[in-house]
């Protein structure tokens, strides 16, 4: 074999060669990508780094909290619109420790998450101790109720209201709305109802949710199937709750809200109980995008998550109902009179917030939204956006609430928000996106290679042919005139004589 043919057999073996590997890294993979994100997403100790994170997640979250200080009190208790000014944010490190973690043979496992904020003043745009004018919420609620009160009752109550000093307004701290206040009428009905009110010494409107969990959850751990991980089982027990009014509504779907299953595609909803709201809460995706240089679905509210039961009959069962836009929580919330909706009454019906001086919903503000990185479930970027709103009218009888027009009026919204960053962010861009965007790159790289080789090697191939069929050529008799034989000499007569001799040499 000569040394060129060696040469083309070389370059053809390796091209082959490199193409054969190239091809098992296009196909292998995705199956080994696929089977670490299956072992990580999985809730499972013995997976060490993956169950840690889980079990007490690394990614700070804040709370931020918006006020609407009222300007005009005197004025809503004369049957005046009320007029508004926003104040904040109030920022607060949200911490979310997992307790009481019990794995079950069902491939479950059990447990609590207990909250704890931290106020954070750089992040803020004020202290705990500015001072807001907002509605005295536990007298306005008792007020409302109170209209069912006879005559003679209603009396009692006015007068009980006068000697407590409580107005349908109040001055108070950021501190103390959020966190308790003491008040002579929460001491004296504690004394004469222990029961009654829901709440210990203080009110507050976040003072039961501070270094209190958020009940009992079990989910699936996905060691037997992983498209039920992280999908809830049971809340406190229950299957479903029974704050509303038909079985669809009181159903408890999708996740807790931490995580959902991998391998997700844009015809996937995103569910999740939340125990804020007492319902079950469906995102819809609406756009593929980056999320710090990782793939990412982005998923936001639909117009029908609070919408009333006339414009979305599914959500019949949420009613009694106002207008579209807001959910009436009063069931789960103590007979509260307390409403949620988007903040500024984003996505509700105009008549909401126009009827309040100072509310200015917008998308860019005021929308709620989750980027999920599809391929393992993990939420980047998260911002949950809720307004808490009070129920007010007037009632013949009661003096305190005046003559106040029937109402929604927004007592504050809060933005519950956090993202992947640091090692995290840097650990989860390294495997989910760097290492397999080198392996294509190294798989495309191969057959390239490969492609060039075999290139080569025909080349080669074809130039060795030509020169074959060249050398062959020479080789071969030629013929000049009548004919040549070896050795003779070509003799040529004049010009113009027509005939060429050729004589044999002699």
């Amino acid at each position: 074999m000569t040394i060129v043919r060696q040469r083309i057999v070389h370059l053809m073996v390796a091209g082959l060669l490199l193409a054969t590997v190239g091809l098992v890294l296009h196909f292998v993979t995705p199956l080994i990508i696929r089977d670490q994100v299956i072992k990580n997403v999985q809730i499972n100790p013995r997976n060490g780094f993956a169950y840690s994170v889980w079990k007490d997640v690394p990614v700070p979250f804040y709370m931020s909290t918006y006020f609407f200080h009222i300007v005009n009190p005197d004025a809503i208790v004369r049957g005046e619109k009320p007029v508004v000014e926003q104040r904040g944010p109030y920022v607060y490190r949200e911490y979310r420790p997992k307790s009481n973690i019990t794995f079950h043979k069902n491939h479950t496992v059990s447990y609590r998450v207990f909250r704890q904020f931290h106020f954070v003043p750089e992040r803020s745009s004020g202290s705990e101790s500015d001072q807001l004018v907002l509605p005295n919420m536990l007298a306005l609620g008792v007020s409302i109720l109170a209209e069912k009160l006879t005559p003679p009752m209603k009396k009692m109550f006015n007068l009980a209201m006068t000697e407590f000093n409580q107005t349908a307004f109040f001055r108070k701290t950021i501190k103390e709305i959020m966190w308790g206040y003491e008040d002579e009428l929460i001491i004296t009905l504690k004394k004469l109802f222990p029961s009654l009110l829901p709440f210990k010494d203080k009110f507050g409107l976040f003072a039961d949710l501070n270094n209190t969990d958020t009940g009992l959850f079990t989910i699936y751990t996905g060691v037997d199937d992983i498209r039920k991980v992280q999908g809830i089982d049971t809340w406190n027990g229950c299957k479903k709750v029974n704050y509303w009014h038909s079985a669809q509504c009181n159903m408890i779907n999708g996740t807790s809200g931490e995580m959902w299953p991998p391998f997700m595609t844009p015809s996937d909803t995103l569910e999740f109980y939340s125990p804020d709201a007492c319902r079950s809460v469906k995102l819809v995706y609406q756009q593929s995008d980056r999320t710090f240089g990782l793939p990412s679905f982005r998923y936001v509210a639909p117009k029908t998550m609070f919408a009333n039961g006339t414009v979305f009959p599914p959500n019949q069962g949420f009613c009694p109902c106002r207008q579209s836009g807001v959910l009436n929580v009063s069931t789960c919330r103590h007979n509260s009179q307390v409403f949620i909706s988007h903040p500024h009454f984003y996505n509700g019906d105009p008549v909401l917030w126009e009827a309040v001086d100072g509310l200015h919903p917008s998308e860019k503000d005021h929308a709620l939204f989750i980027d999920i990185h599809p391929m393992t479930g993990v939420p980047l970027n998260v911002s949950i956006k809720l307004q808490l709103n009070l129920f007010l009218k007037s009632a013949k009888g009661i003096k305190l609430l005046g003559k106040m027009r029937t109402m929604l009026l927004p007592l504050m919204w809060f933005d519950e928000s956090g993202n992947i960053s640091g090692p995290i962010l840097d650990n989860f861009y390294t495997f989910m996106a760097l290492i397999p965007l080198l392996l294509q790159i190294l798989q495309y790289l191969l057959l390239a290679i490969a492609a060039l080789l075999l290139t080569v090697a025909a080349l080669l191939a074809f130039i060795s042919m030509q020169q074959k069929r060249s050398k062959r050529s020479l080789q071969e008799p030629r013929c000049e005139g009548y004919g040549f034989w070896k050795g003779e000499r070509r003799r040529e007569l004049p010009v113009g004589s027509g005939l060429v001799l050729v004589a044999r040499k002699k």
